[in-house]
């Protein structure tokens, strides 16, 4: 086609940058998200409210275990990244 243009490089570029762009901060946002315990509300009025009566819920053992996989899922692709920088320039 034209041979100033790698299609094949390109190809990959856009892929992992999509991939580490918008994959590992969703894949982040889905940790967090795990961490939250059940019946939890989104208002910060009533979050102050129930605060102060010391019924405090924590998260499910499934979300802590839904959470540590992402994050270190995340870990791991920042650990491959460094990597990938060092040894190979």
């Amino acid at each position: 086609m034209n041979s100033w243009i790698n299609l094949t490089a390109l190809w990959k570029i856009v892929v992992i940058g999509l991939l580490m762009g918008a994959g590992l901060p969703a894949l982040f946002a889905v940790g967090l998200r795990a961490l939250v315990p059940r019946g939890g509300t989104a208002d910060p009025a009533q979050a102050g409210a129930e605060a102060g009566t010391g019924a405090t819920t924590s998260p499910a053992l499934l979300g802590k275990l839904i959470a540590a996989l992402c994050f270190a899922a995340i870990l791991a692709a920042m650990a491959w990244g460094i990597y990938s920088i060092v040894h190979n320039s």
